[in-house]
């Protein structure tokens, strides 16, 4: 009978195929009331003010729409428009004060969810964005800047269109036109910080995705079961549960046996003895927040008791290299010098070069918005994230590397973990891969 074994730590756990570590989770672990309204209604109280002081915005403007919807209708309370409508957040005495700019159509919906301090009846006869141009006008003649959704390093706040953008400065006065800034930055102070709330959540999830990776090394006969098969069961965990993926389908969960694929869809390779395998897997809860963990095994001969001497260093250097990374992570140090810490080590120990960063916020998205973990690998120059600093909320998907030749290309070691940094430092969200993971063949 084929057998897993699983080295944590120092302890020894074997478990048969057919064992799993989950029986005592609910079978829909986050089937309860999504805690999502609540939340997003405490970030525009508590988190939306202190991240438009120091973009230094007064005025923040919306433009929502049924179809093609801006990327943050979600965060800001638009997502079940219909009628165009024009959202408005105003610093006012050290809070927020909202104004939504809306169709009749909408309005009961918008009284009823409760969220904004003010909801603005546009007849029929009339349009939104005409009366929300007057009203900027008339709030910021004299002096204050309004933030747009226009970005070309931000995909999420770049939702406004050109048409949009142009109706609305057409009926704009000059003084206003004249302080128009993006939201760029605007949302990445916002976004990046997620609240005590949401890391429960996000450490829930890590720690799910990472036990059903576990499980599904279980499932692995060597010379039978192929990458695919591995995937097919963690997508049916899914199922089970119900969450959804962390990002494309088709690319999630990676279960790669062979040389590197990048992202990649997972293929009908056969795991044979000798393969080193990755799992690269995210679930998507609540239909809000993400995880991103990646967990590695070692398919043994038969008669083999550990992984070759090589691959065992391998392993114990992109092992370093990840908490090399994670004692770096602290407020107030650039994402790069993360990156460069876990450089400097591979560079000791022989690894060849990896393009991908160390580590990427991770949250609302896979990548999410945030400071970058990168910048410091050869052959590609420092993105502006990567000089951004760390802050006590952040939350980032990280990797420890190793990458070497092997037949028919290269293969890296990657083992992924996610962390929340505070004020003292970063902090696991779910216990990390210490050991490599070992699957019998007898």
């Amino acid at each position: 009978m084929y057998r897993l074994i699983v080295l944590l730590v120092s302890s020894l756990f074997l478990f048969s195929c057919t064992q799993s570590s989950s029986d005592n989770l609910p079978e829909k672990p986050f089937s309860g009331s999504n805690p999502w309204p609540d939340i997003r209604a405490e970030r525009i109280e508590t988190l939306l003010p202190e991240a438009m002081e120091r973009a230094g915005v007064e005025v923040w403007a919306i433009l929502c729409r049924s179809n093609n919807n801006d990327p943050l209708a979600r965060h800001v309370g638009c997502e079940n428009a219909v009628a165009p409508a024009v959202y408005l957040f105003e610093r006012v005495d050290g809070g927020v004060q909202s104004t939504v700019f809306t169709p009749p159509g909408e309005a009961t919906a918008l009284q009823e969810l409760g969220l904004h301090d003010t909801i603005e009846i546009v007849e029929r006869t009339e349009d939104p964005m005409v009366v929300a141009a007057e009203y900027l006008n008339r709030s910021l003649s004299r002096n204050g800047r309004l933030a747009l959704n226009f970005s070309d390093t931000n995909e999420l706040a770049d939702g406004i269109s050109y048409s949009q953008y142009t109706r609305l400065t057409n009926m704009l006065i000059q003084p206003v036109i004249n302080r128009i800034v993006s939201a760029d930055e605007l949302v990445y102070e916002w976004l990046s910080v997620k609240l005590p709330a949401e890391v429960d959540i996000l450490r829930k999830a890590a720690e799910l995705t990472a036990q059903w990776e576990v499980e599904a090394y279980q499932q692995v006969v060597p010379n039978e079961s192929t990458d695919r098969d591995i995937a097919t069961f963690l997508k049916q965990k899914m199922a089970e549960a119900g969450v959804t993926d962390a990002w494309s389908p088709d690319q999630n969960p990676l279960v790669n046996s062979g040389p590197d694929r990048g992202h990649a869809h997972s293929t009908d390779r056969v795991i044979r003895p000798g393969d080193v395998i990755q799992i690269d897997f995210g679930i998507r809860v609540y239909d809000t927040w993400v995880s991103d963990i990646q967990r590695f095994a070692y398919v043994l001969a038969p008669g083999q008791a550990e992984a070759p001497e090589d691959i065992q260093r391998y392993w114990a250097v992109a092992r370093e290299g990840s908490k090399r990374a994670y004692e770096a992570m602290e407020p107030g140090v650039a994402g790069l010098e993360v990156d460069r810490v876990q450089r400097n080590w591979m560079n000791e120990n022989g690894s060849m070069n990896v393009l991908w960063n160390t580590g990427h916020p991770v949250g609302y998205v896979a990548h999410d918005i945030g400071p970058s973990l990168g910048g410091a690998q050869d052959g590609r120059d420092p993105s502006p994230a990567a000089y951004r600093e760390l802050r006590s909320g952040n939350v980032f998907a990280y990797d420890g590397f190793y990458k070497w030749e092997i037949e028919g290309g290269t293969k890296t070691i990657s083992v992924e973990e996610m962390a929340v940094i505070t004020e003292n430092g970063a902090e696991y969200l779910t216990d990390p891969q210490e050991e490599l993971i070992l699957i019998t063949s007898d």
